[in-house]
């Protein structure tokens, strides 16, 4: 993942009520943050998991989800 994506994802944790995660494998790092999305190392290819603290943040769940399925928007 390069900065430009993890920005983008970091742009709609922001708005999450409560923490956001981006998962892969054993991993974890906080989705409103770029430096630790960066530090997951996420290549093409790489299989992650979005988690949410608070269940009324899951219109932010599937707004990480199709951004990262639509290939961040590039």
């Amino acid at each position: 993942m390069h900065a430009r994506a993890a920005a983008g994802i970091a742009k709609l944790a922001q708005q999450a009520k409560a923490s956001v995660w981006v998962v892969k494998g054993n991993e974890k790092a906080d989705a409103a943050s770029i430096l630790d999305l960066l530090t997951l190392e996420c290549v093409k290819g790489t299989t992650v998991s979005i988690m949410i603290d608070d269940p009324e943040d899951h219109r932010i769940l599937y707004e990480i989800a199709a951004h990262i399925e639509a290939g961040f928007g590039e």
